[in-house]
């Protein structure tokens, strides 16, 4: 009798560790959330605009509106995935106005930069979408591309001071996650430069 209950106790201390096995074990990914590099000195524009600048919270279409990271393996980017346990630490749509903010703010390319302003004070508007936001496996390695639709208007300006798609593909500098992750804030930081120097063209001519 003492036998059994003995071999009755083994046996449930072994279906509890496998229980905490199963609930602990390595086949779980660990979830990894993800921020831009810090950003590289700005330079200070040259010409400025002569009243405030909104910039609006990004917005997007499907998937780039979410959290999780995206890739495709297809070389020319054409289907995309998710990652489940890959993620940003906040939703590119916001994570790219705040960075588009401090940029400017840094440059003085206006008065005030800010993302809310009373619709009665005279401004600028800058509207942007974004439409390419990923990391891509090709035959060389890793690259990563993004794609932002800007729009910059005055307010009660019936048509745009400037409309353009910057357009951005950069090589990671490895295979990892993080590699890709730092390649898309070079890229996101090249268009912002680009963007600073055709509001400065804009002011030139105006």
């Amino acid at each position: 009798m003492m036998i059994k209950r003995v071999h009755r106790g083994a046996c449930s201390l072994l279906t509890l560790a496998l229980l905490a096995g199963c609930a602990s074990g390595p086949g779980i990914p660990e979830t990894v959330y993800y921020r831009l590099p810090a950003q590289p000195e700005v330079r200070t524009a040259t010409s400025t605009l002569d009243a405030p600048l909104v910039i609006d919270a990004f917005y997007a279409d499907g998937v780039h509106s979410d959290i999780s990271l995206l890739y495709s393996t297809d070389p020319e980017g054409d289907r995309l995935r998710a990652y489940h346990y890959q993620l940003w630490l906040d939703p590119p749509t916001r994570m790219l106005q705040r960075r588009l903010i401090r940029t400017l703010d840094t440059a003085a390319i206006a008065p005030k930069v800010l993302e809310t302003l009373p619709a009665s004070t005279q401004h600028y508007r800058l509207l942007t979408r974004i439409e390419a936001f990923e990391r891509i496996k090709r035959d060389e390695g890793w690259v990563v591309r993004a794609s932002l639709n800007i729009r910059l208007s005055r307010s009660g300006g019936e048509l745009p001071l400037l409309l353009r798609d910057y357009r951005r593909e950069v090589p990671a500098d490895g295979v990892s996650v993080r590699d890709s992750v730092r390649a898309l804030g070079n890229a996101v930081d090249s268009i912002y430069a680009e963007l600073i120097g055709d509001i400065e063209k804009l002011q030139q001519r105006g």
